[in-house]
């Protein structure tokens, strides 16, 4: 899956010479937390978000009267609070990809570019969505987790153990531990009954970490 597969398209922006409140109007309407921000050339320059936003701004306990917030706020520039310079990523990047760079530089959103051209965000929620999809949150289905020797040719002998038993696999995900002789597989999928498909599983001499139907 790439990241033009779940990122939003065309998303609202920013000039950097745009006022602190105009950047937090546009936000609170639109109900997003992050603006891409363009220079006057179309390139991107930066990232300016809610939360800098509200940093920014002056605190409850200050001497300063409301007439002069207002005024200091409506003088604060884009390009004084934004970060710079924006991280982004390809479109036809892996997903996983920008998850990675996500957590790599502790954000929650990036902008993605063809080439020079902004062509959409994708943010954290965006990657939480895929994750939730890819391991059957939503759907009623089995899935069962195994730890399994890490050697060739093992995902393709419990597939056929599934199949075997009619089952139909929905989706595969392998993740390690701390021992590298070992791998975990969680599968999605339906067609067989959890009572069949366990005590099949450990004939076959598979260690069953953990069952779940997801209703």
């Amino acid at each position: 899956m790439l990241v033009r597969d779940r990122m939003t398209p065309n998303p609202k922006t920013i000039s950097p010479d745009a006022s602190h409140p105009e950047a937090l109007r546009m936000l609170h309407k639109e109900k997003f937390r992050y603006l891409p921000v363009i220079d006057k050339a179309g390139k991107v320059v930066g990232m300016v978000t809610e939360t800098d936003l509200l940093h920014a701004a002056p605190s409850s306990a200050t001497s300063l009267s409301i007439y002069e917030m207002n005024y200091l706020l409506a003088n604060l520039k884009i390009q004084d609070v934004m970060s710079s310079p924006a991280v982004t990523v390809a479109e036809d990047a892996p997903l996983e990809e920008a998850a990675r760079i996500m957590i790599d530089k502790g954000i929650g959103c990036l902008p993605v570019m063809n080439g020079d051209k902004l062509v959409g965000v994708i943010t954290e929620t965006d990657i939480f969505k895929t994750f939730v999809e890819v391991l059957g949150g939503g759907d009623k289905i089995l899935r069962v987790t195994l730890r399994s020797p890490n050697v060739p040719g093992e995902l393709a002998r419990l597939t056929g153990v599934i199949a075997g038993l009619g089952g139909n696999l929905h989706s595969i995900v392998a993740f390690h531990g701390e021992d590298p002789q070992h791998v975990y597989f969680t599968f999605r999928l339906d067609g067989v009954e959890e009572k069949k498909l366990v005590p099949a599983l450990k004939e076959s001499g598979e260690q069953v970490m953990h069952v779940y139907v997801v209703e």
